[in-house]
Protein backbone atom coordinates (compact mmCIF):
# COMPACT_ATOMS: atom_id res chain seq x y z
CA UNK A 1 0.00 0.00 0.00
CA UNK A 2 1.17 3.57 -0.84
CA UNK A 3 1.05 5.73 1.99
CA UNK A 4 0.10 8.52 -0.27
CA UNK A 5 -3.14 7.32 -1.20
CA UNK A 6 -3.98 5.86 1.78
CA UNK A 7 -7.49 6.99 3.66
CA UNK A 8 -5.86 7.29 7.12
CA UNK A 9 -6.56 11.13 8.16
CA UNK A 10 -3.83 12.03 11.11
CA UNK A 11 -4.60 14.56 14.14
CA UNK A 12 -1.76 16.29 15.99
CA UNK A 13 -3.89 16.35 19.29
CA UNK A 14 -6.88 14.05 20.01
CA UNK A 15 -10.52 15.33 20.76
CA UNK A 16 -11.23 16.42 24.22
CA UNK A 17 -14.17 13.96 24.82
CA UNK A 18 -11.78 10.89 24.37
CA UNK A 19 -10.50 9.77 27.76
CA UNK A 20 -8.41 7.07 27.36
CA UNK A 21 -5.14 5.90 25.56
CA UNK A 22 -7.12 3.87 22.62
CA UNK A 23 -9.21 6.12 21.95
CA UNK A 24 -7.16 8.98 21.86
CA UNK A 25 -4.72 7.55 19.43
CA UNK A 26 -6.91 5.36 17.79
CA UNK A 27 -8.31 8.64 16.32
CA UNK A 28 -5.00 10.58 15.97
CA UNK A 29 -3.77 7.54 14.45
CA UNK A 30 -6.40 7.62 11.74
CA UNK A 31 -8.06 3.68 12.95
CA UNK A 32 -11.20 5.26 13.12
CA UNK A 33 -13.98 8.15 13.20
CA UNK A 34 -16.85 9.09 15.32
CA UNK A 35 -20.27 9.27 13.87
CA UNK A 36 -22.30 9.61 16.78
CA UNK A 37 -21.84 8.60 21.03
CA UNK A 38 -21.00 4.92 20.89
CA UNK A 39 -20.83 4.87 16.77
CA UNK A 40 -17.90 4.31 15.15
CA UNK A 41 -16.58 3.97 11.30
CA UNK A 42 -13.11 1.55 10.66
CA UNK A 43 -11.20 3.53 8.45
CA UNK A 44 -8.72 1.29 6.18
CA UNK A 45 -6.24 0.78 8.74
CA UNK A 46 -8.65 -0.06 11.48
CA UNK A 47 -10.52 -2.34 9.16
CA UNK A 48 -7.09 -4.09 8.60
CA UNK A 49 -6.82 -4.82 12.03
CA UNK A 50 -10.32 -5.97 12.57
CA UNK A 51 -9.75 -8.79 9.88
CA UNK A 52 -6.56 -9.77 11.15
CA UNK A 53 -8.13 -10.68 14.79
CA UNK A 54 -11.36 -12.00 12.88
CA UNK A 55 -9.04 -14.29 10.54
CA UNK A 56 -7.05 -15.42 14.03
CA UNK A 57 -10.82 -15.78 15.55
CA UNK A 58 -11.74 -18.05 12.27
CA UNK A 59 -8.55 -20.11 12.10
CA UNK A 60 -8.85 -21.19 16.18
CA UNK A 61 -13.01 -21.30 15.75
CA UNK A 62 -12.51 -23.91 12.72
CA UNK A 63 -9.72 -26.20 14.72
CA UNK A 64 -12.69 -27.21 17.08
CA UNK A 65 -14.80 -28.02 14.51
CA UNK A 66 -17.52 -25.11 14.65
CA UNK A 67 -19.33 -23.76 11.16
CA UNK A 68 -18.94 -20.11 10.18
CA UNK A 69 -22.99 -19.04 9.65
CA UNK A 70 -24.24 -15.75 9.16
CA UNK A 71 -27.78 -14.86 11.07
CA UNK A 72 -30.02 -11.61 10.52
CA UNK A 73 -28.93 -8.59 12.47
CA UNK A 74 -32.66 -7.58 12.84
CA UNK A 75 -34.90 -10.37 14.95
CA UNK A 76 -38.53 -10.25 15.65
CA UNK A 77 -39.57 -9.34 19.63
CA UNK A 78 -41.45 -12.33 19.78
CA UNK A 79 -38.70 -14.70 20.31
CA UNK A 80 -37.42 -12.54 23.13
CA UNK A 81 -40.67 -12.50 24.91
CA UNK A 82 -40.58 -16.23 24.72
CA UNK A 83 -37.30 -16.70 25.76
CA UNK A 84 -38.17 -14.35 28.82
CA UNK A 85 -35.14 -11.98 28.03
CA UNK A 86 -37.36 -9.08 26.27
CA UNK A 87 -37.79 -7.63 29.85
CA UNK A 88 -34.39 -8.22 30.89
CA UNK A 89 -32.82 -6.62 28.61
CA UNK A 90 -34.72 -3.31 29.23
CA UNK A 91 -33.91 -0.21 27.36
CA UNK A 92 -30.61 -1.65 26.10
CA UNK A 93 -32.51 -3.36 23.38
CA UNK A 94 -32.86 -1.23 20.60
CA UNK A 95 -36.64 -1.91 19.19
CA UNK A 96 -38.02 -0.91 15.57
CA UNK A 97 -41.40 -1.82 14.13
CA UNK A 98 -41.85 -2.26 10.58
CA UNK A 99 -44.80 -0.97 8.10
CA UNK A 100 -47.27 -3.40 9.55
CA UNK A 101 -46.59 -2.92 13.19
CA UNK A 102 -44.87 -5.94 13.90
CA UNK A 103 -41.92 -5.53 16.45
CA UNK A 104 -38.02 -6.50 15.99
CA UNK A 105 -34.90 -5.42 17.59
CA UNK A 106 -31.76 -5.22 16.42
CA UNK A 107 -29.77 -7.74 18.05
CA UNK A 108 -27.45 -7.59 20.87
CA UNK A 109 -26.53 -11.19 20.97
CA UNK A 110 -27.99 -14.24 19.24
CA UNK A 111 -29.23 -16.68 21.58
CA UNK A 112 -33.33 -16.98 20.30
CA UNK A 113 -32.35 -16.88 16.94
CA UNK A 114 -30.37 -19.65 16.72
CA UNK A 115 -31.98 -21.90 19.50
CA UNK A 116 -35.12 -21.58 16.97
CA UNK A 117 -33.02 -22.60 13.59
CA UNK A 118 -31.62 -25.40 15.40
CA UNK A 119 -34.72 -26.47 16.32
CA UNK A 120 -36.40 -26.33 13.20
CA UNK A 121 -33.45 -28.20 11.46
CA UNK A 122 -32.14 -30.62 13.75
CA UNK A 123 -34.11 -33.17 15.24
CA UNK A 124 -31.92 -36.27 15.74
CA UNK A 125 -29.28 -37.07 18.34
CA UNK A 126 -27.36 -37.97 15.11
CA UNK A 127 -26.92 -34.52 13.99
CA UNK A 128 -25.38 -33.63 17.41
CA UNK A 129 -23.04 -32.12 18.82
CA UNK A 130 -22.97 -28.97 16.42
CA UNK A 131 -21.41 -25.58 17.64
CA UNK A 132 -21.85 -22.66 14.73
CA UNK A 133 -20.52 -19.00 15.22
CA UNK A 134 -20.70 -15.97 13.24
CA UNK A 135 -18.92 -12.24 13.32
CA UNK A 136 -21.13 -9.91 13.12
CA UNK A 137 -22.07 -6.29 14.24
CA UNK A 138 -24.22 -5.98 17.57
CA UNK A 139 -26.47 -3.20 18.67
CA UNK A 140 -26.75 -2.46 22.23
CA UNK A 141 -28.40 1.03 23.58
CA UNK A 142 -25.74 1.79 26.09
CA UNK A 143 -27.29 4.56 28.42
CA UNK A 144 -23.64 6.08 28.84
CA UNK A 145 -21.27 4.65 26.29
CA UNK A 146 -17.79 5.92 26.79
CA UNK A 147 -13.73 4.67 26.05
CA UNK A 148 -14.51 4.52 22.31
CA UNK A 149 -14.75 1.15 21.32
CA UNK A 150 -14.45 -0.27 24.78
CA UNK A 151 -18.23 0.76 25.67
CA UNK A 152 -20.35 1.48 22.40
CA UNK A 153 -23.83 1.15 20.96
CA UNK A 154 -22.71 -0.29 17.95
CA UNK A 155 -19.50 -3.32 18.24
CA UNK A 156 -18.21 -6.18 15.94
CA UNK A 157 -18.47 -9.79 17.69
CA UNK A 158 -18.00 -13.26 17.28
CA UNK A 159 -20.95 -15.41 18.89
CA UNK A 160 -20.81 -19.25 18.63
CA UNK A 161 -23.19 -21.62 20.28
CA UNK A 162 -22.94 -25.12 20.86
CA UNK A 163 -25.89 -27.74 20.90
CA UNK A 164 -25.86 -31.28 22.89
CA UNK A 165 -27.38 -34.21 23.70
CA UNK A 166 -26.47 -34.02 27.19
CA UNK A 167 -24.71 -31.95 30.35
CA UNK A 168 -21.69 -34.22 29.62
CA UNK A 169 -21.39 -33.25 25.90
CA UNK A 170 -21.91 -29.08 26.82
CA UNK A 171 -19.25 -29.93 29.37
CA UNK A 172 -16.54 -31.23 26.73
CA UNK A 173 -17.27 -28.45 24.12
CA UNK A 174 -17.03 -25.86 26.81
CA UNK A 175 -13.55 -26.87 27.48
CA UNK A 176 -12.49 -27.30 23.62
CA UNK A 177 -13.53 -23.63 23.78
CA UNK A 178 -11.86 -21.94 26.84
CA UNK A 179 -8.75 -23.40 25.30
CA UNK A 180 -9.72 -22.30 21.76
CA UNK A 181 -10.11 -18.37 23.40
CA UNK A 182 -6.77 -19.03 25.39
CA UNK A 183 -5.07 -19.48 21.78
CA UNK A 184 -7.02 -16.36 20.29
CA UNK A 185 -5.88 -13.87 23.34
CA UNK A 186 -2.30 -15.45 23.14
CA UNK A 187 -1.83 -15.30 19.44
CA UNK A 188 -3.41 -11.52 19.27
CA UNK A 189 -0.54 -10.61 21.82
CA UNK A 190 -2.99 -9.82 24.72
CA UNK A 191 -2.05 -9.63 28.69
CA UNK A 192 -4.91 -11.58 29.55
CA UNK A 193 -6.44 -13.50 32.45
CA UNK A 194 -9.60 -16.25 32.23
CA UNK A 195 -11.81 -15.27 35.35
CA UNK A 196 -14.69 -17.29 37.30
CA UNK A 197 -18.04 -14.92 36.48
CA UNK A 198 -21.56 -13.96 36.76
CA UNK A 199 -23.89 -15.01 33.93
CA UNK A 200 -25.71 -11.91 33.65
CA UNK A 201 -28.30 -11.23 31.26
CA UNK A 202 -27.43 -14.03 29.21
CA UNK A 203 -28.32 -16.71 32.03
CA UNK A 204 -27.71 -20.10 32.55
CA UNK A 205 -26.94 -22.29 36.01
CA UNK A 206 -23.24 -23.35 34.95
CA UNK A 207 -20.21 -22.17 35.04
CA UNK A 208 -18.96 -18.89 33.04
CA UNK A 209 -15.79 -17.31 32.66
CA UNK A 210 -15.08 -14.13 31.53
CA UNK A 211 -11.90 -13.25 29.71
CA UNK A 212 -9.93 -10.29 30.98
CA UNK A 213 -8.06 -8.16 29.53
CA UNK A 214 -5.14 -6.75 32.20
CA UNK A 215 -5.42 -2.54 32.37
CA UNK A 216 -5.92 -0.14 34.56
CA UNK A 217 -8.69 1.93 32.90
CA UNK A 218 -10.85 -1.25 32.82
CA UNK A 219 -14.42 -1.03 34.47
CA UNK A 220 -13.96 -4.58 36.28
CA UNK A 221 -12.51 -5.71 38.97
CA UNK A 222 -10.69 -8.79 39.03
CA UNK A 223 -9.68 -10.67 42.17
CA UNK A 224 -6.88 -12.90 42.15
CA UNK A 225 -5.12 -15.05 44.94
CA UNK A 226 -1.60 -14.31 45.71
CA UNK A 227 -0.42 -17.95 45.91
CA UNK A 228 -2.34 -20.26 43.71
CA UNK A 229 -4.63 -19.40 40.44
CA UNK A 230 -7.78 -18.31 41.85
CA UNK A 231 -9.25 -16.00 39.38
CA UNK A 232 -12.92 -14.36 39.88
CA UNK A 233 -14.32 -10.96 38.60
CA UNK A 234 -15.37 -9.13 41.88
CA UNK A 235 -19.65 -9.90 41.20
CA UNK A 236 -18.54 -13.70 41.52
CA UNK A 237 -15.86 -13.47 44.03
CA UNK A 238 -15.69 -15.11 47.53
CA UNK A 239 -13.19 -15.23 50.47
CA UNK A 240 -12.82 -18.22 52.28
CA UNK A 241 -14.63 -17.20 55.61
CA UNK A 242 -18.08 -16.74 53.64
CA UNK A 243 -18.02 -20.66 52.48
CA UNK A 244 -16.88 -22.41 55.55
CA UNK A 245 -19.78 -20.02 57.25
CA UNK A 246 -22.53 -20.63 54.69
CA UNK A 247 -21.71 -24.71 54.73
CA UNK A 248 -21.77 -24.86 58.00
CA UNK A 249 -25.22 -23.00 58.08
CA UNK A 250 -26.32 -24.97 55.41
CA UNK A 251 -24.90 -28.29 57.29
CA UNK A 252 -26.97 -27.48 60.61
CA UNK A 253 -29.99 -26.53 58.85
CA UNK A 254 -30.40 -29.79 57.17
CA UNK A 255 -29.13 -31.72 60.18
CA UNK A 256 -32.06 -29.42 62.09
CA UNK A 257 -34.58 -30.96 59.74
CA UNK A 258 -33.54 -34.22 59.92
CA UNK A 259 -34.24 -34.06 63.75
CA UNK A 260 -30.31 -33.56 65.16
CA UNK A 261 -30.68 -32.88 68.55
CA UNK A 262 -27.09 -31.96 68.71
CA UNK A 263 -28.07 -28.93 66.38
CA UNK A 264 -30.21 -27.86 68.83
CA UNK A 265 -27.53 -28.10 71.86
CA UNK A 266 -25.40 -26.40 69.82
CA UNK A 267 -28.24 -23.37 69.84
CA UNK A 268 -28.67 -23.52 73.79
CA UNK A 269 -24.45 -23.43 74.31
CA UNK A 270 -24.61 -19.93 71.55
CA UNK A 271 -27.77 -19.05 73.76
CA UNK A 272 -25.77 -19.61 77.24
CA UNK A 273 -22.69 -17.16 75.45
CA UNK A 274 -25.52 -14.30 74.32
CA UNK A 275 -27.18 -14.63 77.58
CA UNK A 276 -24.54 -12.25 79.17
CA UNK A 277 -25.58 -9.51 76.63
CA UNK A 278 -28.07 -6.90 78.11
CA UNK A 279 -31.15 -6.36 76.19
CA UNK A 280 -31.30 -3.87 73.18
CA UNK A 281 -31.11 -0.35 74.24
CA UNK A 282 -32.36 2.97 72.71
CA UNK A 283 -30.08 5.67 72.51
CA UNK A 284 -30.89 8.97 70.74
CA UNK A 285 -28.66 9.88 68.04
CA UNK A 286 -29.30 13.33 66.63
CA UNK A 287 -28.35 13.36 62.92
CA UNK A 288 -26.01 10.35 63.21
CA UNK A 289 -26.80 8.74 59.81
CA UNK A 290 -23.99 7.47 57.95
CA UNK A 291 -21.40 4.24 59.14
CA UNK A 292 -18.54 7.09 59.55
CA UNK A 293 -20.76 9.25 61.99
CA UNK A 294 -22.13 6.25 63.62
CA UNK A 295 -18.83 4.79 64.83
CA UNK A 296 -17.06 8.06 65.69
CA UNK A 297 -20.09 8.77 68.04
CA UNK A 298 -20.51 5.31 69.39
CA UNK A 299 -16.10 5.13 69.41
CA UNK A 300 -16.25 1.84 67.60
CA UNK A 301 -14.83 0.41 64.77
CA UNK A 302 -17.12 -0.01 62.00
CA UNK A 303 -17.24 -3.64 61.75
CA UNK A 304 -19.33 -3.36 64.67
CA UNK A 305 -22.09 -2.01 63.07
CA UNK A 306 -24.96 -3.56 61.21
CA UNK A 307 -26.42 -1.61 58.43
CA UNK A 308 -29.82 -2.39 56.63
CA UNK A 309 -29.90 -1.32 53.44
CA UNK A 310 -33.11 -1.41 51.39
CA UNK A 311 -33.16 -2.30 48.24
CA UNK A 312 -36.24 -2.38 45.41
CA UNK A 313 -35.72 -6.37 43.08
CA UNK A 314 -37.80 -5.85 39.76
CA UNK A 315 -39.56 -3.03 41.69
CA UNK A 316 -40.25 -5.63 45.21
CA UNK A 317 -39.18 -3.97 48.63
CA UNK A 318 -36.17 -6.24 50.58
CA UNK A 319 -33.39 -5.48 53.05
CA UNK A 320 -30.07 -6.11 53.05
CA UNK A 321 -27.76 -6.69 56.20
CA UNK A 322 -23.97 -5.71 56.32
CA UNK A 323 -21.17 -5.48 58.31
CA UNK A 324 -20.66 -1.68 58.59
CA UNK A 325 -17.43 -1.89 56.81
CA UNK A 326 -18.56 -4.33 54.28
CA UNK A 327 -20.01 -3.38 50.37
CA UNK A 328 -23.38 -4.79 49.37
CA UNK A 329 -22.19 -7.07 45.97
CA UNK A 330 -25.58 -5.85 43.97
CA UNK A 331 -25.06 -9.10 41.21
CA UNK A 332 -24.95 -11.68 44.71
CA UNK A 333 -27.94 -9.87 45.89
CA UNK A 334 -29.74 -9.82 42.57
CA UNK A 335 -28.77 -13.53 42.14
CA UNK A 336 -30.30 -13.83 45.67
CA UNK A 337 -33.44 -12.36 45.12
CA UNK A 338 -33.48 -14.26 41.60
CA UNK A 339 -33.91 -10.48 40.28
CA UNK A 340 -33.29 -8.65 36.91
CA UNK A 341 -33.04 -5.54 38.22
CA UNK A 342 -32.02 -3.91 41.36
CA UNK A 343 -31.61 -0.97 42.62
CA UNK A 344 -31.33 1.35 46.19
CA UNK A 345 -34.61 2.34 47.28
CA UNK A 346 -35.38 5.92 47.12
CA UNK A 347 -36.10 8.10 50.41
CA UNK A 348 -39.88 7.45 50.34
CA UNK A 349 -39.86 3.91 50.22
CA UNK A 350 -37.26 3.45 53.11
CA UNK A 351 -39.93 6.03 54.63
CA UNK A 352 -42.47 3.51 53.90
CA UNK A 353 -40.56 0.17 54.82
CA UNK A 354 -38.67 1.09 58.45
CA UNK A 355 -40.88 4.43 59.29
CA UNK A 356 -37.70 6.43 59.56
CA UNK A 357 -35.59 8.32 56.88
CA UNK A 358 -32.52 7.17 54.86
CA UNK A 359 -30.00 6.58 57.78
CA UNK A 360 -31.74 4.82 60.70
CA UNK A 361 -33.09 1.22 58.92
CA UNK A 362 -32.80 -1.61 61.05
CA UNK A 363 -33.93 -4.98 60.91
CA UNK A 364 -36.36 -5.70 63.89
CA UNK A 365 -39.83 -5.85 62.91
CA UNK A 366 -39.23 -5.58 59.09
CA UNK A 367 -42.51 -7.06 56.52
CA UNK A 368 -39.79 -7.48 54.03
CA UNK A 369 -37.21 -10.22 52.61
CA UNK A 370 -34.40 -9.86 55.13
CA UNK A 371 -31.10 -10.97 53.65
CA UNK A 372 -28.12 -11.04 56.01
CA UNK A 373 -24.71 -11.49 55.68
CA UNK A 374 -22.65 -14.17 57.12
CA UNK A 375 -20.32 -11.98 58.33
CA UNK A 376 -22.83 -9.91 59.57
CA UNK A 377 -25.20 -12.69 61.39
CA UNK A 378 -22.21 -13.86 63.17
CA UNK A 379 -21.43 -10.92 65.43
CA UNK A 380 -22.15 -11.60 69.17
CA UNK A 381 -23.59 -7.89 69.05
CA UNK A 382 -24.04 -5.04 67.42
CA UNK A 383 -25.18 -1.18 66.70
CA UNK A 384 -28.24 -1.32 64.35
CA UNK A 385 -30.70 1.29 62.97
CA UNK A 386 -33.65 2.04 65.25
CA UNK A 387 -36.70 2.76 62.77
CA UNK A 388 -36.64 5.73 64.24
CA UNK A 389 -35.49 9.02 63.33
CA UNK A 390 -32.21 10.08 65.55
CA UNK A 391 -32.79 6.83 67.20
CA UNK A 392 -30.11 3.40 67.13
CA UNK A 393 -30.32 0.72 69.04
CA UNK A 394 -27.44 -0.88 70.85
CA UNK A 395 -26.53 -4.86 71.89
CA UNK A 396 -28.88 -6.38 68.92
CA UNK A 397 -27.38 -9.90 69.03
CA UNK A 398 -28.18 -11.77 65.40
CA UNK A 399 -31.29 -14.16 65.74
CA UNK A 400 -32.24 -13.00 69.10
CA UNK A 401 -33.29 -9.59 68.66
CA UNK A 402 -34.10 -9.75 64.60
CA UNK A 403 -34.48 -12.63 62.18
CA UNK A 404 -34.08 -13.12 58.70
CA UNK A 405 -34.98 -14.67 55.32
CA UNK A 406 -31.88 -15.76 54.00
CA UNK A 407 -28.06 -16.27 55.16
CA UNK A 408 -25.80 -15.91 52.58
CA UNK A 409 -22.85 -14.36 50.98
CA UNK A 410 -24.02 -10.62 50.00
CA UNK A 411 -21.01 -8.52 50.43
CA UNK A 412 -17.82 -7.51 47.88
CA UNK A 413 -14.51 -9.43 48.96
CA UNK A 414 -11.57 -7.00 49.96
CA UNK A 415 -7.89 -7.16 49.59
CA UNK A 416 -6.63 -9.17 52.31
CA UNK A 417 -9.08 -11.77 52.45
CA UNK A 418 -8.14 -15.44 52.62
CA UNK A 419 -8.18 -17.16 48.90
CA UNK A 420 -11.03 -19.84 49.29
CA UNK A 421 -9.18 -22.58 47.43
CA UNK A 422 -5.84 -21.97 49.77
CA UNK A 423 -4.40 -20.15 52.07
CA UNK A 424 -3.40 -16.83 50.08
CA UNK A 425 -4.30 -13.83 50.15
CA UNK A 426 -6.88 -12.00 47.58
CA UNK A 427 -5.53 -9.33 45.59
CA UNK A 428 -7.19 -6.88 43.28
CA UNK A 429 -6.53 -5.97 39.61
CA UNK A 430 -8.60 -3.82 36.51
CA UNK A 431 -9.32 -5.37 33.30
CA UNK A 432 -11.45 -5.12 30.56
CA UNK A 433 -13.99 -8.14 29.19
CA UNK A 434 -12.84 -8.93 25.99
CA UNK A 435 -14.29 -13.06 26.10
CA UNK A 436 -17.33 -14.82 27.86
CA UNK A 437 -18.03 -18.20 27.76
CA UNK A 438 -21.24 -19.91 29.48
CA UNK A 439 -22.82 -23.00 29.62
CA UNK A 440 -26.64 -22.14 29.08
CA UNK A 441 -27.64 -25.76 29.95
CA UNK A 442 -31.52 -25.83 28.79
CA UNK A 443 -32.34 -21.98 29.57
CA UNK A 444 -33.18 -21.56 25.67
CA UNK A 445 -33.54 -24.45 24.37
CA UNK A 446 -36.47 -25.45 26.80
CA UNK A 447 -38.85 -22.28 26.00
CA UNK A 448 -37.98 -22.62 22.72
CA UNK A 449 -38.63 -26.17 21.75
CA UNK A 450 -35.56 -26.76 20.26
CA UNK A 451 -35.20 -30.76 20.96
CA UNK A 452 -34.29 -34.25 19.17
CA UNK A 453 -35.42 -37.59 19.32
CA UNK A 454 -33.03 -39.41 21.49
CA UNK A 455 -31.88 -43.44 20.82
CA UNK A 456 -34.45 -44.38 22.65
CA UNK A 457 -37.20 -42.35 20.13
CA UNK A 458 -38.25 -39.97 23.04
CA UNK A 459 -38.22 -36.17 22.49
CA UNK A 460 -35.18 -34.63 24.56
CA UNK A 461 -34.16 -30.88 25.23
CA UNK A 462 -31.31 -29.98 23.30
CA UNK A 463 -28.52 -29.02 26.32
CA UNK A 464 -26.25 -25.76 24.96
CA UNK A 465 -23.95 -23.84 25.74
CA UNK A 466 -22.88 -20.32 23.74
CA UNK A 467 -19.48 -18.19 23.70
CA UNK A 468 -18.53 -14.78 22.82
CA UNK A 469 -15.59 -12.20 21.86
CA UNK A 470 -16.05 -8.94 21.39
CA UNK A 471 -13.64 -8.18 18.36
CA UNK A 472 -13.77 -4.52 18.14
CA UNK A 473 -13.46 -3.72 21.87
CA UNK A 474 -10.56 -6.37 21.26
CA UNK A 475 -8.82 -3.72 19.03
CA UNK A 476 -9.39 -1.17 21.43
CA UNK A 477 -8.11 -3.39 24.51
CA UNK A 478 -5.02 -4.20 22.32
CA UNK A 479 -4.60 -0.46 21.45
CA UNK A 480 -5.00 0.29 25.40
CA UNK A 481 -2.57 -2.68 25.87
CA UNK A 482 0.25 -1.52 23.11
CA UNK A 483 1.42 1.85 23.16
CA UNK A 484 4.02 4.36 24.37
CA UNK A 485 4.03 7.89 24.35
CA UNK A 486 4.90 8.26 20.90
CA UNK A 487 1.82 5.89 19.42
CA UNK A 488 0.86 2.75 18.83
CA UNK A 489 2.95 -0.18 19.17
CA UNK A 490 0.96 -2.88 17.18
CA UNK A 491 2.16 -7.09 17.57
CA UNK A 492 2.76 -8.36 14.00
CA UNK A 493 0.38 -10.93 14.25
CA UNK A 494 -2.62 -7.94 14.47
CA UNK A 495 -0.88 -5.02 12.62
CA UNK A 496 -2.11 -3.41 9.82
CA UNK A 497 1.01 -3.47 7.82
CA UNK A 498 4.04 -5.95 8.90
CA UNK A 499 6.58 -3.38 7.62
CA UNK A 500 6.72 0.81 6.65
CA UNK A 501 9.33 1.22 4.32
CA UNK A 502 10.58 5.36 4.24
CA UNK A 503 12.70 7.07 1.84
CA UNK A 504 14.14 10.26 3.69
CA UNK A 505 13.02 12.41 0.61
CA UNK A 506 10.88 10.77 -2.22
CA UNK A 507 12.62 13.52 -4.85
CA UNK A 508 16.03 11.32 -3.94
CA UNK A 509 16.12 9.45 -7.37
CA UNK A 510 18.47 6.47 -5.42
CA UNK A 511 16.33 6.50 -1.77
CA UNK A 512 12.92 5.85 -4.13
CA UNK A 513 13.87 3.78 -6.50
CA UNK A 514 15.49 1.48 -3.51
CA UNK A 515 12.31 2.10 -1.46
CA UNK A 516 10.65 1.04 -4.96
CA UNK A 517 12.52 -2.34 -5.21
CA UNK A 518 12.57 -2.97 -1.53
CA UNK A 519 8.68 -2.04 -1.89
CA UNK A 520 8.16 -4.93 -4.59
CA UNK A 521 10.27 -7.80 -3.53
CA UNK A 522 8.60 -7.66 0.07
CA UNK A 523 4.99 -7.78 -1.31
CA UNK A 524 6.21 -10.14 -3.79
CA UNK A 525 7.49 -12.84 -0.91
CA UNK A 526 3.97 -12.36 1.20
CA UNK A 527 4.71 -9.01 3.57
CA UNK A 528 1.87 -6.18 4.41
CA UNK A 529 4.30 -3.55 3.02
CA UNK A 530 3.18 0.36 3.63
CA UNK A 531 5.32 2.45 1.68
CA UNK A 532 5.32 6.09 2.46
CA UNK A 533 5.85 8.12 -1.26
CA UNK A 534 4.46 11.25 0.28
CA UNK A 535 6.73 14.57 -0.35
CA UNK A 536 7.05 15.29 3.50
CA UNK A 537 9.57 16.03 6.05
CA UNK A 538 10.96 13.00 7.43
CA UNK A 539 10.18 14.18 11.14
CA UNK A 540 6.35 14.05 9.77
CA UNK A 541 6.85 10.71 8.54
CA UNK A 542 8.27 9.51 11.57
CA UNK A 543 6.06 11.09 13.61
CA UNK A 544 3.37 9.28 11.99
CA UNK A 545 4.89 5.91 11.59
CA UNK A 546 5.53 6.18 15.44
CA UNK A 547 1.38 7.26 15.28
CA UNK A 548 0.84 4.53 13.37
CA UNK A 549 2.61 2.03 15.36
CA UNK A 550 3.62 -1.04 12.52
CA UNK A 551 5.90 -3.21 13.86
CA UNK A 552 9.48 -2.89 11.54
CA UNK A 553 10.24 0.24 10.11
CA UNK A 554 13.03 0.54 7.47
CA UNK A 555 14.71 4.12 6.10
CA UNK A 556 16.51 4.77 3.39
CA UNK A 557 18.76 7.64 3.55
CA UNK A 558 22.32 9.25 3.56
CA UNK A 559 23.72 5.62 4.61
CA UNK A 560 22.14 4.41 1.54
CA UNK A 561 25.54 5.15 -0.84
CA UNK A 562 27.14 2.50 1.25
CA UNK A 563 24.34 -0.30 0.89
CA UNK A 564 22.90 0.66 4.12
CA UNK A 565 19.71 1.18 5.34
CA UNK A 566 18.28 1.85 8.77
CA UNK A 567 16.21 -1.18 10.17
CA UNK A 568 13.90 -0.32 14.06
CA UNK A 569 11.47 -2.46 15.42
CA UNK A 570 8.58 -0.13 16.73
CA UNK A 571 9.02 -1.89 20.14
CA UNK A 572 12.36 -1.12 20.77
CA UNK A 573 14.43 1.94 21.08
CA UNK A 574 17.27 1.24 19.52
CA UNK A 575 17.95 1.43 15.71
CA UNK A 576 20.14 -0.89 13.23
CA UNK A 577 22.31 -0.47 10.14
CA UNK A 578 21.68 -3.15 7.56
CA UNK A 579 22.32 -4.30 4.53
CA UNK A 580 19.49 -4.12 2.28
CA UNK A 581 19.42 -8.11 2.27
CA UNK A 582 19.61 -8.05 5.75
CA UNK A 583 16.97 -5.81 5.92
CA UNK A 584 15.05 -7.68 3.38
CA UNK A 585 15.26 -11.16 5.94
CA UNK A 586 14.17 -8.94 9.09
CA UNK A 587 11.50 -7.85 7.09
CA UNK A 588 10.21 -11.92 6.31
CA UNK A 589 10.30 -13.06 9.37
CA UNK A 590 7.43 -10.93 10.23
CA UNK A 591 5.17 -12.83 7.91
CA UNK A 592 2.33 -14.28 9.96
Amino acid sequence: MRQRTLFAPTLREAPSDAEVASHQLLLRAGYIRQVAAGVYHYLPLGRRVLRKLEQIIRNEMDGIGAQELLMPAIQPTELWQASGRYDVYGPELIRLKDRSGREFALGPTHEEVVTTLIGQEINSYRKLPLTVYQIQTKFRDEKRPRFGLLRGREFLMKDAYSFDIDTEGLNTQYWHMHAAYHRIFERAGLRYLAVEADAGAIGGDGDTHEFMALTDIGEDTIVTCSSCDYASNLERAHAKHEQAALDAYANDSERKAQGDSSVDSTSMMESLLTASIPPMERIHTPQVRTIEELAQYFNVQPAQLIKTMIVLADGKPAAVLLRGDHEMNETKVKNALQANEIELADEETILQITGAPHGFAGPVGLSVPVLVDAHAAELQEAIIGANEQDYHLLHAVPGRDFKWTHIGDYRNVVEGDCCPHCEGTLQFQKGIEVGHIFKLGQKYSEPLHAAFLNEQGREQTITMGCYGIGISRLLATSAEQQHDQHGLVWPAAIAPFHVHVIPVSIKDDAQRDAAEQLYKELAAAGVEVLFDDRDERIGVKLKDADLIGIPLRIVLGRDLEQGLVEVKKRAASDKQLMSIPEALQAALSLRS
